[in-house]
């Protein structure tokens, strides 16, 4: 049976008392609010997109999306609380991400979050978002929590860590330029294909060939765990050029499809060498980008035939949500994590410091 804060006792409380934990998410385009039970069930997972307020943009508007938050998020939040079918006054704790992210979005959610947890009086606890994006993996496999290789790949991110037991997260590598999800933006919006280019790209492709057109691969230093895309780009840019006039279709999803295979190899054989350099033998991939469908049946095949577990989210916790922040959240207070009334919003906040390495032998190949 779980056992709940008192209001009256919030101030006195040095640790969190287990309970139901509400997830805020308010990072970038998504308002979106989650509830997890005492055991860390998804008992809710609403988010709210913002794709037709950017979309004519061809990308995210800072202004325009805490706007959009700011007009969405109690109407979130109260939904997920009804789903969940728990009130807030038994909520045990509110789980908000405080950054990295658009600082005017953050403001939104985490402004929310510290007037909702000082009306009921229980704790708030401040979450990475790159560490909500890690805890998303825990969502589909709760046994899956073991020394790992996480690579968190989505429109602002391009990581890959090294995962304790413990919580724990070494940076192994990371993008020098573009993440992928961008490159996929970028590369959709050069094809005409539209925005969000990630779904857009991914649908296209299914109906193209791989072989016809072949882009340039990222490599730096022999084991580097490394990532560029702003070449691929380029390389896309350049091949348009040549080409020349209106696209066939069938063209179309030919470059779509030998663009996509860029990004998926790079991503694929950075991940696996990580787990060769690290000599482990789990596997986790999160973030918008793995809910891509090729890349998911590439991560697939290479770990059936290399005897590596993988863990891959169901498709509603790869983009941005709540559930992700609110099991991050629930993770931070079991470990002992304090709760901090008066967290901020940190925009910039990298989740571990990148160690820099020498920058030679930067290039590309075909492949």
């Amino acid at each position: 049976m779980c056992s709940y804060l008192n209001p009256s006792e919030f101030q006195s409380e040095a640790r969190w008392r287990p309970g139901s934990v509400l997830g805020i998410e308010s990072s970038c385009d998504e308002t979106a609010a989650a509830v997890l039970s005492c055991e860390g069930e998804v008992l809710s997972n609403v988010v709210s997109s913002q794709v037709a307020v950017h979309e004519k943009f061809g990308g995210v508007v800072p202004e325009l999306a805490a706007r959009a938050h700011l007009g969405k998020i109690d109407m979130v939040v109260r939904e997920a609380l009804a789903t969940a079918r728990v009130s807030k006054h038994t909520l045990g704790a509110i789980a908000v991400t405080q950054g990295p992210g658009l600082a005017g979005a953050l403001l939104v959610g985490v402004n929310y979050a510290k007037a909702l947890s000082y009306g009921l009086g229980i704790s708030i606890i401040g979450v990475n978002h790159l560490q909500g994006h890690i805890a998303s993996a825990w969502l589909a496999d709760s046994m899956f929590p073991l020394s790992c290789i996480v690579l968190v790949v989505s429109g602002g991110h391009t990581h890959l860590y090294r995962h304790e037991v413990d919580g724990r997260c070494t940076l192994l590598g990371r993008t020098r330029d573009d993440a992928a999800g961008e490159a996929f933006d970028k590369g959709a919006q050069m094809l005409g294909l539209g925005y969000p280019g990630g779904p857009a790209i991914d649908r296209v492709a299914r109906s193209g060939d791989i072989q016809v057109f072949r882009f340039p691969r990222f490599h730096r230093a022999k084991h580097s765990l490394e990532f560029s895309f702003s070449g691929l780009k380029t390389a896309l840019l350049y091949k348009l050029r040549e080409m020349g006039g209106p696209l066939r279709s069938q063209q179309t999803a030919d470059l779509a499809a030998g663009y996509q295979e860029a990004i998926v190899q790079v991503l694929a054989t950075k991940a696996f060498a990580a787990l060769k350099q690290s000599n482990l033998a789990a596997l986790a991939v999160v973030g918008g980008v793995s809910a891509n469908t090729r890349l998911r049946t590439v991560l697939n095949e290479r770990a059936a035939r290399e005897g590596i577990r993988l863990s891959l989210p169901p498709i509603e916790f790869c983009t941005d949500n709540a559930a992700m922040i609110a099991s991050a959240g629930r993770q931070l207070l079991m470990n002992g994590e304090r709760p901090h009334a008066d967290l901020d919003i940190t925009p910039a906040e990298r989740f571990v410091m990148v160690h820099e390495e020498t920058r030679s032998n930067i290039g590309f190949s075909k492949g």
